[in-house]
């Protein structure tokens, strides 16, 4: 007798019943937080050119455009249930981009260093909660 894997074992009513609405609550302040954050890339705010100069990076706007456009459509790729796990995908590499910047510059490691990988671990335990197939790819056992 084969044993199946855990792709093929999980169920989509499986698990309690608050943990949908709670992965799509937390999903939804990570959705809110990054549409923010693209948008003001897309002005850009002055705010936005001012923290840009110690990192090192070019303050012209166009740049800051660029990244804003793909922070927004990535951050929409994730809000759709189609396409979420594409879109998480894409903000995990985009919150690794700022994690290494923080590094290269010695930012601070609490606050600074690692809100990337907290922003990123809030994105993908909603999508976790709220998805019985990444639950299913991503099992944690009991």
């Amino acid at each position: 007798m084969t044993t199946m894997p855990y792709a093929a074992t999980e169920q989509p009513g499986k698990g309690s019943r608050g943990s949908p609405w709670i992965g799509r609550v937390l999903s939804g302040f990570v959705v809110l937080f990054l549409i923010f954050d693209g948008a003001i890339k897309l002005v850009p705010l002055q705010v936005v050119i001012d923290t840009v100069i110690p990192l090192g990076w070019p303050t012209d706007p166009t740049l800051w455009r660029a990244l804003g456009i793909v922070l927004i459509a990535s951050t929409l790729l994730y809000a759709t249930p189609r396409t979420s796990f594409l879109g998480a995908i894409l903000i995990t590499a985009y919150l690794g981009g700022a994690v290494a910047t923080h590094v290269r510059i010695g930012s601070p490691l609490f606050s600074h260093i690692l809100f990337g990988v907290y922003l990123g671990i809030a994105l993908w335990a909603g999508l976790w909660l709220r998805d019985p197939r990444v639950r299913a790819l991503l099992p944690i056992a009991r």
